[in-house]
Parts: structure tokens; C-alpha cells; sequence
């Protein structure tokens, strides 16, 4: 689902779960944390098999989840711990310097294959212990047996291009060497951070990154999209379960992103005798990896002029906290078309999806459906008897009705959800919800959270809403799912006559 990034961030932050977010990949960083705590790194990411790690590698996919064991000291989940050193033991013994290239060689997330080819076809290999395997098993071992013969790197590498033509040998040097530094130890202490929060790092430095954007992004304030757009000027959509005949449902989002680009790259309006066409040619790009049909394309959008306020001169991004407060909620709800007015009656945890929910209405192509609002506003509904009955407040108890309503629900929704029927478009026109929320949501971090954040867990369930909706089709009734808490029915009625008003 497009928010389960943002959903896990607030799971940690709710447990109270230290956690950093990285300016750039986070590899070489958390290697560098293990080894300066001495932990295993637990993941899924195959190049931890190739970092020098002293606590080891562990899998995610080896953990026994469901065999929770009791040892000596404690409970504990079995799972499996891979070690350099012991690989390497089996390979001559192989030095572990050379695990990075080996590593390149068989072609990492960024270095391809095909130039290496000439070298593969040539050199002769030590055969592979596991004959039976298939080629690129024997190859592999191989490799390893092959540069289990020498002492460093650079040894091996001359060695690799002895066997390639000589007007290719300077640039594969380089881009092997290169990709080799993806291995090494991080300039980054992130022991700093979790000790004092503090989080230093050469490339953002050198990215002119203003220090309050990293502090957000190290701490989850704000998305990896949010520097995506301001270093690499370039964002990638992620594509959901959609139509995938009509436009991408994050189109309908696009007048958000370009207020965010616009306050990442500090658009001005120009001065008064400025020609139109001259702003234009002013105004800030980035690159949208999206959606058309069934293939990704590449599309080139402005970011949006901003108001007087935000681009002045006195505020560049550096300085944006430092706009009031009010200002920037204003920014918001102007870029979501709604006033603050409208959301009061509102409690001040669902403000922000009722506004979302505002725009989607006005801007979703095609348009939506009566029955997809109420459906979607149930389904908040549902969230928010749940919070208040699984999770009171110790001080106030959950009133009876409320738990009544509560298990009438869950009893309705057991007996619902068996039900397979499944509708493209509404399911496309959730989807341009979703994308609505999540730019509202970024667009609102990158302002200092002008209004509260929503508790995502508890905002959207995609089977829910799609049966709330297939149910309201045939049985209208179903709106009256919530009439036994009193609380809840006034609720749901305050958020659709914010949203139809």
C-alpha cells in the first residue's frame, strides 16, 4: 500500500522505537552502526552478505517467526547468522577486501554485467564445488576460487582487465573502483545521533541541504520523496493495484506536488514587468518517474509559483519554520481548496483528511461517486470507534454504546469481507485518495505539521472501504452501520456535510 512507509515511521514513533532515517542509501551507515555496537544487521538486502560486519548478517527470511523458542536467557526467535569471515574460510581462504568486488562483478543494484563479459569468456575459472548446480552457480564459485589468489583489490583488478581491450580498461577501472566504494566504512557516526541527535553528513553538506531539513528528514518528519525532489530534482511514483486504461491516480495529485517542488526550489513570482513567457522559463523543474498504461514515463513538471509570503526573499527554505504559523496553514488549505472554517467542526486529528478528501472530490477524473465518499468517511468512522475503544484514554472510559457499536461492526465486517466482487474504478478512485493524502501529508510536513497528523494505521483499510462501498450499492442501509453510538453517527454526519458543503 502507497502509505506503509509513512504508517511504519508512526508504528515506531508510537512504541517509542529509536529509529534514523538516512540522507542518502542507508548500506554503509547501518553497517557502520553494527560494528560500532557490535550487533548483527537484520535485513533483506543481499549486500550485507558482502560487508565486514562483526555481529554477522541476518535475513529476515530466516527467522522462524512462528517457533518461538526458550533458551538460558529467555525467549528467543531461531534464525540464521551469516558471516564474511566463515564465507570466506571456504574460498582458499578468500580475503574479505576482495568481497566487494566480487560483489560488483556479479553486478550490484548499479554496475551492469555486459562489459565483464569479455573477461568471463575468457578467463579460465576454477571449476565450482557444486558441479551439479547450473552455470551461474559454477560461475560464482569460480570467481571466488579465481580471486581467492590474490592478496588486495587493485591486484585483482589489473588482473580482470588484462582480459578486456585495452581502450575500455581505464573506464571499467573506474567504474569498478567506484562501485567498490559503495563497501566502505560511512563518514557518518550515527552512534551521534542516537546519543544526541545529531545528524552530520558530508554529502548533504556538499548538497547545501538546509540543516533543519536533515534534522526532519534523520528524525521520519519528512519523506525520502521531499529530498528526492530537492537534490535529485527528480521523484518516482509508485504505482498501485489501478486502472491501468486510464491516467495514473497520482495525476490527480499533481497541483500538491507543485506547490512542494515550489517551496523545495523557491520559485518568486518575477518582478511586475516581467513577461508571462519569461516566468515560465523561471520556473523550476522536476522529473516524474509515473505510470502511462502498463510502462513507465518520464514527464517534466513545473513546480508552482507560490504567494507573496513564502518567496519574498526572506524566507528561502532554510527560513520556511520561520514563516508564521498561520501563513502556512494557509498555504495548505489554499492548495487543497478548502478554509479553515469548514474543518472546525472537525476534531483536529481528521482535519487534514477531510481536507484531502475535499480536493480528491473536486479534482478526481472521473468524478466520485456518492456512494465512494460515504463509503471512505464509514471507514474513518470505523478507525476512529476503534481507537476509541481498544485504546481509551485511562482517564475516561470507553462509554458502553461505543463498545456495543464497536462489536456490531466487527461482527457485520467477519460476515462481509468473505466477499470476493471486486470494482476497478472504485478501487482506482481510492487510489487517487490515496495519492491525494499522501501529498496532502508531505506537503504538510514539509510546513511543520500546520495541522495534526493523522494516526495512519487507523485512517485506511483498501478490502474495507471497497466492501463498505459494494454494500452501499445494494443495501443503503449500511450507513446506518455506526447508529448505536451516538457519538460516532454525529461524527460521520459532521463529515459529510463538511465534505458535500
Amino acid at each position: 500500500p502507497l502509505l506503509t512507509r509513512e504508517a511504519f515511521v508512526q508504528a515506531l514513533g508510537r512504541l517509542g522505537v529509536p529509529f534514523v532515517q538516512c540522507f542518502a542509501e542507508a548500506d554503509r551507515e547501518v553497517a557502520g552502526l553494527a560494528n560500532c555496537w557490535g550487533c548483527p544487521v537484520l535485513s533483506l538486502d543481499s549486500d550485507f552478505f558482502v560487508f565486514d560486519l562483526a555481529g554477522g548478517y541476518c535475513p529476515l527470511s530466516h527467522f522462524q517467526w512462528q517457533s518461538v523458542r526458550a533458551g538460558p536467557q529467555g525467549c528467543y526467535v531461531p534464525a540464521r547468522c551469516f558471516s564474511a569471515e566463515r564465507f570466506c574460510g571456504h574460498f582458499g581462504p578468500l580475503s574479505k577486501a576482495l568481497l566487494p568486488l566480487f560483489a560488483v562483478m556479479n553486478g550490484n543494484d548499479f554496475v551492469g554485467l555486459e562489459a565483464l563479459e569479455a573477461f568471463f569468456s575468457k578467463v579460465r575459472l576454477p571449476r565450482g564445488c557444486a558441479a551439479g548446480r547450473g552455470g551461474k552457480h559454477l560461475r560464482l564459485q569460480g570467481l571466488l576460487n579465481w580471486l581467492a589468489q590474490f592478496a588486495e583489490p587493485a591486484e585483482a583488478v589489473d588482473n580482470v582487465l588484462k582480459y578486456l581491450k585495452k581502450h575500455q580498461r581505464e573506464e571499467i577501472r573506474e567504474l569498478l573502483c567506484t562501485s567498490m566504494e559503495d563497501y566502505a566504512p560511512s563518514d557518518v557516526n550515527l552512534e551521534d545521533f542516537f546519543q544526541n541527535g545529531s545528524y552530520e553528513c558530508e554529502a548533504a553538506r556538499k548538497a547545501d541541504v538546509p540543516q533543519w531539513v536533515l534534522d526532519a528528514l534523520a528524525k521520519g518528519k519528512l519523506a525520502p520523496f521531499i529530498i528526492n525532489a530537492l537534490i535529485l530534482r527528480s521523484t518516482f511514483l509508485r504505482v498501485q493495484v489501478e486502472n491501468m486504461q486510464r491516467p495514473s491516480a497520482h495525476s490527480t495529485a499533481l497541483p500538491i506536488r507543485q506547490v512542494i517542488y515550489g517551496l523545495l526550489l523557491r520559485v518568486s513570482h518575477g518582478t511586475e514587468d516581467a513577461s508571462p513567457s519569461k516566468q515560465t522559463n523561471e520556473l523550476p523543474i522536476v522529473c516524474e518517474f509515473d505510470r502511462c498504461q502498463k510502462t513507465l514515463k518520464k514527464t517534466f513538471v513545473q513546480a508552482a509559483s507560490l504567494p507573496p509570503d513564502f518567496c519574498d526573499g526572506r524566507f528561502p527554505l532554510d527560513k520556511l519554520m520561520e514563516v508564521p504559523v498561520s501563513c502556512r496553514q494557509m498555504l495548505l488549505l489554499e492548495t487543497l481548496g478548502v478554509k479553515m472554517s469548514f474543518l472546525e467542526p472537525i476534531p483536529s486529528h481528521l482535519q487534514l483528511p477531510a481536507a484531502v478528501t475535499c480536493y480528491w472530490i473536486r479534482c478526481s477524473e472521473p468524478k466520485v461517486k456518492l456512494n465512494q465518499l460515504k463509503a471512505l468517511l464509514l471507514m474513518i468512522i470505523s478507525g476512529e470507534l476503534q481507537r476509541i475503544t481498544d485504546h481509551p484514554d485511562p482517564t475516561v472510559l470507553p462509554a458502553e454504546d461505543d463498545s456495543v457499536a464497536y462489536n456490531e461492526f466487527l461482527q457485520w465486517k467477519e460476515k462481509k469481507l468473505q466477499n470476493n466482487d471486486f470494482d476497478l474504478d472504485a478501487a482506482h478512485s481510492f487510489c487517487q485518495w490515496q495519492c491525494c493524502l499522501q501529498m496532502g501529508l508531505y506537503l504538510n510536513q514539509l510546513l511543520g505539521t500546520p495541522l495534526s497528523e493523522p494516526d495512519l494505521s487507523r485512517l485506511y483499510t483498501g478490502t474495507l472501504v471497497h466492501r463498505l462501498y459494494q454494500e452501499l450499492k445494494s443495501a443503503p442501509s449500511v450507513e446506518n452501520l455506526f447508529i448505536l453510538s451516538p457519538k460516532m453517527a454525529q461524527l460521520y454526519i459532521v463529515l459529510l456535510n463538511t465534505v458535500e458543503s
